[in-house]
């Protein structure tokens, strides 16, 4: 791949401006095709006689560089004419940006560019032509681009002396073709008002927390100066609040040339639902401003409605957080200086994201960087790519390697997934073993049992202790509980595969046995359901009571962190609590979902109080009001409460289980799933003394209403069912 092309960059230092490279590309005679492969080292932009090749935002996308960086490839055949200049832009993006401030070979690399663009004639004849000294490169517009703290762009420039570039020597060993899917321009977003604070800032509201940027218009002399910041929330009194953002300066400045003009940003993207007009003309024309939502071009697939309002918002929120966070790779947030693929977060929420939308190439290609970022112990570190370089794994973040490919594979049934990182998930698991102070366990000293130690524990749980981010339940407790987890879906994965697992089956019989031994007294509510959704306990009847006993006395509330939530509804209606599994979901004081959706949010926060009662705000050192990982709850209500899933022994829909579960509280929903065979739908509702249920399914399915299995074929089925 690009074998004959040279890494080309800059011979001047042009500092913070983004390099413009170019070539002249005369076609004397008819083309029949010309394509251009291209990649560089930052993210690009490609122009063809100042014509912008592809839809591809942020070019080449984000991946483990020293590895894996993907090359693109485009038909420009229709913008050809017979005097072409070729133009490629290069920015700091992840690569280079202060995003990778942390990874000093990262940062040591220099600017580079390499391409290829092949033209073949009607005659048969071929050109090619490649990156080389025979290409120029000059200043750009845009003076300072980086996805943290923005862009500056001067419109006012109106030409750029020419430089001579030098080949670079860089390697060609990463180069891989395009794996991912590309970012794209998505929903475009309407300002629903200006506001002016109390500070007397003028604001404007787009009405919706989301990921991407402000396109704008304005009519202006030369050198008027437009500068924009950006914001998720105001404060209790109003004003625009951007400490949240940390050191992310997530501004806009624009510099107009003459008249009427737009624009917007090249290399970056902000997370924001406000923008801040700190320099701009008096008037203002709400219509000079649109918002565009930025993420990968992955299909929606999955789609819910019900009676309750709230939770229909709630289910916006949650797509909304997908969307924000699934550029290119899995963030926790998009907007502070962070938006790290942090690995935990990943794999809470992987089973809700593939209900969504059609991830399987979204994560396949991520997980092939999860893979490439594995320690040489076998450790998986926590955030993929590890721009922070933490070299640590931490339980339940580390699992990402197991949960994803498995989650994928019961999704859309393709066993390459599991085959692509089951060597991984191997050395993840032998890696544990290896660990442990205990046999059977994974267990680490006291030690490293601190906020920053071996393990994040039960992240952001309500029972932390005083001044903790982590919940009460014991480290050693989850350790060991995803440990046996990791292996048991190790099996899984092996038995698709045709391997031999006897080892592992042995190994996870006494995980099971030390842990039942060691863990027999349950505490917390992650705990007991832990213990529950593993099959860590003998005793499943008397551990769900305690469970439903101590949600009853805390209000009807959970207590429960990143590692507990996003099994606490499943484990409550799988052992006969589903009413109190709709009595969490519909909570609407705090700690609860809805208890966000009552203070304005569109998406769904990091802290269960990132606004409290009183409009103060939870803090502002870890405050992301887009943080998707709490959003899991989605998934039990298109499985559990909706009742679609696969059939345990078909993965991917080629048949059905269609098994819904009503609850009075919510009268009716309607889930839907399109799947590689055709869309499921499951719509049940109250109707008097009996519930209708209405089933379509492209596929075979087993239909269970009250606990009576229905074998069906493809069609439209109706059922009553008792209330």
């Amino acid at each position: 791949m690009l074998e004959k092309a040279f890494w080309i960059g800059c011979k001047e230092d042009f500092g913070d401006i983004c390099p413009e490279f170019i070539r002249a590309v005369p076609i004397v005679k008819k083309a029949v095709s010309a394509i251009l492969t291209v990649t560089a080292i930052g993210v690009y932009e490609a122009r063809i006689n100042g014509v912008r090749i592809g839809d591809f935002i942020l070019a080449p996308g984000c991946t483990v560089y020293r590895e894996r960086l993907q090359v693109q490839s485009y038909d420009i055949t229709s913008l050809l004419s017979e005097s072409n200049e070729l133009s490629v832009t290069v920015g700091t993006g992840w690569y280079r940006g202060h995003i990778s401030a942390s990874s000093e070979d990262l940062q040591s690399a220099p600017c580079a560019l390499i391409a290829e663009l092949s033209v073949r004639y009607e005659d048969g004849t071929e050109e090619t032509v490649r990156t080389d000294e025979s290409w120029s490169v000059r200043k750009s517009r845009i003076l300072f681009s980086d996805i943290y703290d923005g862009e500056v762009y001067d419109a006012s420039l109106s030409g750029s002396e020419v430089y001579e570039v030098r080949q670079i020597a860089f390697s060609k060993d990463t180069l891989i073709p395009q794996e991912g899917e590309i970012i794209c321009e998505q929903e475009r977003l309407k300002p629903l008002s200006l506001i002016v604070s109390p500070n007397g800032e003028r604001i404007i509201d787009f009405g919706q927390n989301f990921a991407g940027y402000v396109e704008l218009s304005v009519d202006a002399p030369a050198k008027t100066r437009i500068v924009l910041s950006h914001a998720e929330i105001l404060d209790k009194d109003g004003n625009f609040y951007t400490e949240n953002y940390r050191k992310a300066c997530a501004k806009l400045t624009y510099i107009c040339r003459e008249g009427r003009q737009s624009y917007k940003p090249h290399f970056t993207f902000y997370g924001f639902r406000y923008i801040r007009l700190d320099e701009y003309p008096d008037e203002v024309n709400l219509d000079d401003f649109t918002g565009i939502a930025l993420y990968s071009d992955m299909e929606r697939t999955g789609y819910m409605n019900c009676a309750s309002p709230l939770v229909n918002q709630l289910y916006s929120n949650t797509l909304w957080s997908q969307r924000s966070n699934f550029i290119d790779i899995p963030t926790d947030c998009p907007q502070r200086d962070e938006r790290m693929g942090w690995t935990g977060d990943a794999q809470v929420f992987a089973k809700t994201a593939c209900y969504n939308y059609d991830v399987r190439k979204f994560f396949r290609k991520w997980m092939r960087d999860v893979c490439a970022e594995q320690l040489e112990s076998g450790g998986i570190t926590d955030t993929v790519p590890n721009f922070w370089k933490m070299n640590r794994s931490s339980t339940a973040w580390g699992d990402v390697i197991a949960i994803i490919p498995w989650q994928v594979y019961q999704m859309y049934g393709d066993p390459d997934i599991l085959a692509d990182n089951f060597d991984a998930m191997k050395k993840w698991v032998d890696f544990i073993t290896e660990d442990s102070l205990d046999p059977y366990l994974w267990t680490c000293p006291d030690s490293e049992k601190k906020l920053w130690g071996k393990h994040y524990g039960d992240w952001l749980a309500l029972d932390a202790p005083q001044g903790s981010y982590k919940g009460r339940t014991n480290d050693d407790f989850i350790a060991s509980a995803f440990y046996s987890h990791s292996v048991s879906l190790l099996i899984a994965a092996g038995r698709v595969l045709g391997r031999d697992m006897s080892e592992y089956e042995a190994l996870y019989e006494k995980i099971a046995a030390a842990f039942k031994e060691r863990f027999s007294v349950l505490t917390t509510q992650t705990e007991h359901v832990l213990a529950l959704h593993f099959h860590l306990t003998d005793d499943r009847e008397t551990t769900a009571q305690n469970l439903v006993r101590m949600i009853r006395d805390n209000g009807n509330r959970l207590e429960t962190g990143f590692v507990g939530t996003p099994y606490l509804l499943h484990v409550l209606s799988e052992n006969g609590y589903p009413e109190v599994a709709y009595d969490l979901l519909l909570q609407e004081a705090y700690p609860s979902w809805l208890y966000e959706v009552n203070h304005g949010a569109t998406t769904i926060w990091e802290h269960w109080d990132g606004i409290r009662d009183d409009q103060t705000l939870w803090s502002s050192d870890m405050n992301s009001y887009n943080h998707y990982a709490y959003g899991s709850v989605m998934d039990w209500i298109y499985s559990v409460a909706g009742g679609i899933r696969t059939d345990a022994d078909c993965p991917g829909f080629e048949r059905a289980l269609i098994a819904p579960v009503p609850g009075k509280r919510l009268n009716w929903l309607d889930v839907s799933l399109k799947t590689a065979h055709g869309t499921i739908r499951s719509k049940w509702s109250y109707q008097g003394g009996s519930v209708r249920y209405e089933i379509s399914t492209p596929v075979p399915a087993r239909i269970i209403i009250d606990g009576r299995e229905h074998s069906v074929k493809k069609g439209n089925y109706v059922f009553y069912g008792r209330a």
